[in-house]
């Protein structure tokens, strides 16, 4: 398994329905994953495999992907490649070849605000698996660090990733979404178009419930105290991912210190933006934009979103309060909706 340093509880799963009278029946179960927990809702059919099947078929899907690209276990693939030296190749599975390809992908669209090699930069800040205890670092030592991290410095050759330098891959920030995208090809390889899949956090919705109600979930309100829905939203065909950084945090003299790091700078954001919600057909998309969009805060995360066409709610801290501002797309697909 591997904790999720940064996967903060996405949304609220709005769960209510009637099932009287309807000849599907709901489905549900859950359980451990990435340090975190998954679950899985979906309505069955008289001819979809059992309940026993689908969860033995997620099961082994999770537990193939967490040999593959953890980092908390020495004998993955991913952590293979960590101990490779420099300037050396080893041939990968396709789920780390997709992952590094997307993360180098998002890096370029930035200009270098996404990264996939900031493990050395998350153990210096005290947020990594390895960190030396949560404390400021000297200006040298994040300079130092600096020169281990960049995904210029990875190279994909047909099944196989090389480096150019000793630097150290993490998934952390898409991981989970990936899963939901491959526990959801599954589910529709089976016939099961109805659904909701959640990990850690991570969601992905098709179809509705057995009832005909759409699934709804509660974008959650920036706080630390308890959860609360900051909007409620019906997502069929929707994957939703949030960031933030009001789980995983610590002060030093007053000043909030995130476990979001910027990797241009080697320092954690410094800016208004206490969460971000993103909206793709794709999980992993929405998984690696939250994160984004989380670091370039929320003036340069709403004008990306707004280029790329994205569907995003931004919360900042201003004056003591939350205040939401969506893109475009999000207003035009979900600002109407009933909360």
């Amino acid at each position: 398994m591997f904790p999720r340093w940064f996967g903060p509880l996405a949304a609220v799963v709005l769960t209510a329905a009637t099932l009287a009278g309807c000849s599907d029946t709901l489905e549900q179960f859950a359980g451990p994953t990435m340090g975190s927990t998954y679950s899985i809702k979906y309505v069955r059919s008289s001819q979809a495999p059992t309940v026993e099947e689908v969860r033995a078929a997620v099961d082994d899907i999770l537990s193939t992907l967490d040999r593959q690209v953890s980092t908390y276990r020495s004998d993955s693939d991913l952590q293979r490649f960590n101990a490779l030296p420099a300037g050396q190749c080893l041939a990968m599975p396709p789920s780390v070849v997709q992952l590094t390809a997307f993360g180098q992908s998002l890096a370029q669209r930035s200009a270098g605000a996404f990264d996939l090699t900031l493990e050395p930069l998350l153990n210096l800040w005290g947020f990594g698996p390895q960190s030396r205890g949560q404390q400021v670092p000297e200006a040298a030592a994040i300079a130092g660090v600096l020169q281990q991290i960049g995904l210029q410095h990875v190279r994909i050759e047909g099944e196989q990733l090389c480096k150019d330098i000793d630097l150290q891959l993490e998934f952390n920030s898409i991981a989970a979404g990936y899963a939901v995208d491959q526990v959801s090809a599954y589910l529709r390889s089976q016939g099961i178009h109805n659904y909701l899949v959640e990990i850690t956090g991570e969601l992905q919705a098709r179809g509705h419930k057995p009832d005909g109600s759409s699934w709804r979930i509660g974008v959650e309100a920036p706080r630390e105290d308890r959860q609360v829905a900051q909007q409620v939203l019906n997502i069929d065909g929707w994957s939703v991912s949030t960031s933030g950084d009001y789980r995983n945090y610590y002060e030093e003299n007053g000043v909030r210190l995130s476990h979001t790091l910027d990797p241009r700078t080697g320092h954690p954001v410094s800016h208004a933006l206490a969460a971000v919600t993103v909206l793709h057909e794709s999980a992993l998309q929405a998984d690696g934009l939250s994160t984004l969009l989380m670091v370039l805060g929320p003036e340069q995360g709403l004008a990306y979103a707004e280029k790329e066409q994205l569907a995003a709610l931004f919360v900042s801290r201003v004056k003591g309060e939350f205040v939401s501002q969506a893109s475009s797309v999000f207003t035009q697909r979900f600002a109407t909706e009933e909360n």
